[in-house]
């Protein structure tokens, strides 16, 4: 065993490490990260989203197995590398995919299968929503959710005691307390950044939109408290100790952070807090978040309006589909190889296509494609038809066929960050990118710079995503200073000094995707005709 080796053992024995776990939509994650905020043991747990009476969705067991799994083999890691057991933490977090619906009645049973971000049957409420309270409502949000049941009558509606996001019912199921972090919250209700907290004035206006219906509930008496970055947000309790770690090595009393969305552990991970910073996660879904220096000029559907973990007011565009489909493309052609006779493993599979894609025209040859595997409320698409298309004298080639699946998995994102940037001219110094799309050196990050016509930078610790993230926001809990900000502590104190890469937007490719991004707005009307006729 090594110096470094050494000096992490004694600090996974002294208890002075922080552990963060996030649920995503395809894997959860768990990492230990030591004093100096740097990763020193993960485990992993893939898992997936199952389609039960039309509705996306995963079961109490998949999440409880998950969580249990990942802390499981991140314990292995450390026994691995260290020789030693994990006992105690100075800080937990949990995050997860925001939005969604979980509803409990007063003895805390679930009410209905979990509904996740993944839904778009909530276009209803959502429409009614945004017009009501003048403010953009995202069909995926919580409150979409809820007011949807209450149109649809759904029996349960009267019975319920407390609706929460996944991190915040995980969060629950391990300290107790019903609360949720500022910027998980944001996904679920508009928020007052300058209370730090739900918009009280909607919340009443909510109450009002339903005083005929003669609930039992009041909304803000079913929503979780609202706490923001550095607040602790309760303590592990013996139960919640027996849950994340059945072996029972796991002391309880271990303080938490406020559980948080995957979009805010996503800022926190890039160090993009920080007014006129952004962030773009990518991956299953995509999403870009830009925090404001001023308010924007009017709604725009396409734009969500939430919050930093320290609650300042972030610009959010939010596509349901990204690399689905271009993985499945991958796959076949892993299939092709596999039935060639020879073995691939996926480093080299991405990276060769990927990389392939970069010799492709600009402009894609004139192919199209879209990736929708689920509903896109950008396009205004309510389900989902991943279709490819070409013309008879299409440039069809391998190149141009990879590039117009990086090209599309950031279809819809790039239709509303051209609203930000174009018509509300909205400033970004930097964006940092995290996400399996930029796992492969230089690509993802130049079709990005493409999109957005904007610098994209990379930094060597995105691969760690949110799970790092909310470990960094336990360990901000535990050690920042008295006045000292989230910014500032990410700053100074975590990314100081740390190396990226950056990626400048090659004006050849941010006119090739100009080109295609027409043609992909004029060719929704394919994408339609497949929802309305393939069914």
């Amino acid at each position: 065993m090594n110096q470094r080796q050494m000096a992490v053992k004694d600090m996974i024995l002294q208890g002075n490490t922080y552990l963060g776990i996030e649920f995503g939509s395809t894997r959860i994650k768990a990492v230990l990260i030591d004093e100096e905020h740097n990763p020193v043991a993960s485990g992993s747990h893939e898992w997936e989203n199952r389609y039960e009476n039309n509705l996306w969705t995963y079961s109490l067991e998949d999440i409880f197995q998950g969580l249990q799994d990942s802390y499981q083999k991140m314990s292995e890691d450390v026994k691995k590398q260290y020789g030693v057991e994990i006992v105690r933490v100075k800080g937990i977090g949990f995050s997860a995919m925001m939005h969604g619906y979980m509803a409990f009645d007063k003895n805390g049973n679930l009410l209905v299968p979990f509904r996740t971000w993944r839904n778009s049957n909530t276009k209803k409420a959502s429409e009614i929503l945004t017009e009501y309270f003048d403010f953009h409502i995202p069909e995926r949000w919580s409150i979409a959710h809820l007011y949807q049941a209450v149109l649809n009558q759904e029996d349960h509606v009267n019975k319920i005691a407390f609706i929460t996001t996944l991190a915040g019912f995980i969060h629950w199921k391990l300290t107790g307390e019903k609360v949720i972090g500022i910027g998980d919250a944001s996904g679920m209700f508009p928020i007052d950044s300058d209370l730090k907290d739900y918009d009280r004035e909607l919340i009443d206006r909510f109450d009002q939109l339903l005083a005929d219906k003669a609930y039992h509930w009041k909304l803000k008496e079913i929503l979780p408290k609202v706490l923001t970055a550095g607040q602790e947000a309760g303590r592990l309790t013996q139960e919640g100790a027996k849950l994340l770690d059945p072996s029972g090595k796991l002391q309880a009393g271990i303080p938490f952070c406020p559980p948080e969305g995957d979009a805010g552990t996503g800022m926190t991970a890039t160090n993009s807090v920080a007014v006129r910073t952004g962030n773009v996660s990518a991956g299953t879904s995509v999403f870009a978040m830009i925090v404001l220096e001023k308010a924007l000029k009017k709604l725009h559907p396409e734009i969500d309006m939430v919050t930093t973990p320290f609650g300042e007011p972030v610009a959010m565009v939010h596509a349901n589909n990204c690399t689905s489909d271009l993985n499945a493309w991958v796959n076949l052609f892993r299939e092709f190889a596999e039935g060639c006779g020879f073995s691939i493993d996926n480093n080299t599979l991405y990276t060769t296509l990927f990389k392939k894609a970069l010799e492709g025209d600009a402009d894609c040859g004139n192919l199209l494609s879209y990736c929708y595997l689920s509903g896109e409320n950008i396009t205004g698409c309510q389900e989902g038809r991943p279709l490819f298309v070409r013309t008879p004298d299409s440039r069809f080639n391998l190149a141009n066929f990879m590039r117009t699946h990086l090209y599309t998995s950031l279809g819809a994102l790039k239709i509303g960050m051209d609203i930000l940037l174009k018509e509300e001219g909205v400033c970004i110094d930097q964006v940092f990118g995290h996400g399996g799309f930029f796992k492969t050196q230089g690509v993802g990050q130049r079709i990005m710079a493409a999109a957005m016509n904007a610098s994209v930078s990379v930094m060597e610790t995105a691969g760690e995503g949110g799970a790092w993230g909310i470990a960094l926001l336990a360990a901000y809990m535990d050690r920042k200073e008295e006045t000292e900000s989230l910014s500032e502590y990410l700053s100074e104190k975590v990314f100081k000094g740390q190396a990226g890469s950056c990626i400048k937007p090659d004006p050849e490719d941010v006119e090739g995707f100009e080109t295609f991004i027409q043609r992909y707005k004029d060719g929704l009307a394919i994408e339609n005709a497949a929802i309305e006729r393939f069914k």
